[in-house]
């Protein structure tokens, strides 16, 4: 065994397991009471789902006068990239969300989507345009304060792995 600062190899390795557990289950953890509450929450997340994937999901399958949506691109990154995360979030991420697997961490290119859609690519354009992606980016980081709830994937993963 070989020894790292006076803590044998298998000890760290343990060590290292435990982190990583204990950070999936925060990650997939959720207690906002009742059944009502989480009754609630699924329908706010599955409504919220439909809703993205709906009216800015559907964009990317479509064609408009022969010409596929135009994705903004305000950060500079490298085209490929900007398309992959905004389709990733308006196409994928609303089907995950709504059976609420790995809820935390799939909301993450989601807001930060909206978010800069909000900062920047609608920086300058009236209230009432700012108004949309000001709420998807409020909406989510709601879900992701919250987690999924009862009524999720994530719930039973949680339950899983703390043995319950």
């Amino acid at each position: 065994m070989q020894i790292y600062h006076g803590l044998q190899t298998e000890t760290l390795i343990q060590h290292a397991r435990v982190v990583m557990t204990d950070l999936i289950k925060y990650l997939l953890y959720t207690d906002i009471g009742t059944a009502l509450n989480n009754a609630a929450l699924l329908g706010y997340r599955v409504l919220l789902a439909l809703e993205l994937f709906r009216v800015h999901g559907m964009k990317k399958f479509r064609t408009e006068n022969g010409q596929r949506e135009q994705i903004p691109n305000p950060l500079g990154l490298p085209d490929k990239l900007n398309t992959m995360v905004a389709t990733f979030s308006d196409t994928v991420v609303p089907f995950l969300l709504m059976i609420g697997i790995g809820t935390r961490f799939i909301l993450l290119p989601v807001i930060g989507v909206t978010s800069i859609g909000y900062f920047v690519v609608h920086q300058k354009d009236s209230i009432e345009i700012r108004d949309v992606p000001y709420m998807y980016s409020i909406s989510f980081i709601f879900i992701w304060i919250l987690g999924a709830g009862k009524y999720s994937v994530d719930y039973y993963l949680f339950n899983y792995l703390s043995g319950g």
